[in-house]
C-alpha cells in the first residue's frame, strides 16, 4: 500500500490558504452584520423622532475626530507590520507590533473622553441608547484587538517563535483594518448625521 508523504508540506500559510484567515473573515462577517444592524436601528429611530438628537446638542466633534485621525494614521504601521509578518521579518514585526500597540492605547485613552462628549447617557433616550451601543460595540472590538495584539507582542519577544505566530500577526492586522473601516460609518452616523438633521 502506498502512502502519501506530507511531512515536507508547510504547517502554516498566509491569506486564504490559512484556517486563521477563514476564521478571521467569518468573524468579520458576523461582526460587520452586527454593526450594520445597529446602524439600521439608529436611522430607524432617527426617522421616528421629531427632533434628533432629542433635547440635547449633538456630540462634541473633538474626541471623535481625534480618534478618527488616530485610526486612519494607525493603518500605516498596521499594514507595514502585516507585510513584515508575511516576510517573517522578526525585527520588523516586533517594532511594528509595539507601534501598533501604542496607537491602540492612544485610541482607547481618547475613547475614555469620547463617551462623556456624546452629550447624552445610555439610558436618557432611544438616541442615547443607540449612540452608546454603536460606540460600545466599536470599543469592544478595539479592546479585543488591543489584548490580542498585546499577547502577540509578548509572544514575538519571548517565544516560542513558530511560523504560525507570523500568521497570527498578519490576521490581527487584517482584523485591525476591520476596526478602522467600521469606524468611518460609525463616526459619520454619530457625529455628522445629528448636524445635518
Amino acid at each position: 500500500m502506498n502512502t502519501l508523504d506530507v511531512s515536507r508540506l508547510p504547517t502554516y500559510a498566509f491569506g486564504h490558504r490559512s484556517l486563521m484567515w477563514w476564521g478571521t473573515m467569518g468573524f468579520i462577517a458576523i461582526e460587520g452584520t452586527v454593526f450594520a444592524i445597529a446602524l439600521v436601528v439608529y436611522f430607524y429611530l432617527r426617522e421616528l423622532a421629531d427632533l434628533w438628537p432629542p433635547e440635547q446638542p449633538p456630540p462634541s466633534l473633538l474626541f471623535g475626530t481625534l480618534n478618527t485621525v488616530i485610526l486612519l494614521v494607525s493603518a500605516i504601521p498596521n499594514q507595514w507590520t502585516k507585510k513584515a509578518a508575511e516576510r517573517e521579518d522578526l525585527r520588523a514585526v516586533r517594532i511594528g507590533l509595539v507601534v501598533c500597540m501604542a496607537f491602540s492605547i492612544a485610541f482607547l485613552i481618547v475613547r475614555i473622553f469620547e463617551f462623556p462628549a456624546l452629550n447624552t447617557q445610555w439610558d436618557a433616550s432611544a438616541y442615547g441608547s443607540i449612540v452608546y451601543m454603536l460606540l460600545g460595540l466599536h470599543t469592544a472590538h478595539l479592546l479585543t484587538d488591543a489584548i490580542d495584539s498585546g499577547v502577540l507582542t509578548v509572544l514575538m519577544f519571548k517565544g516560542p517563535l513558530e511560523g504560525k505566530r507570523y500568521v497570527d500577526v498578519s490576521e490581527t492586522a487584517l482584523y485591525w483594518w476591520f476596526v478602522v473601516l467600521t469606524w468611518l460609518p460609525i463616526y459619520f452616523t454619530i457625529y455628522i448625521v445629528p448636524r445635518i438633521s
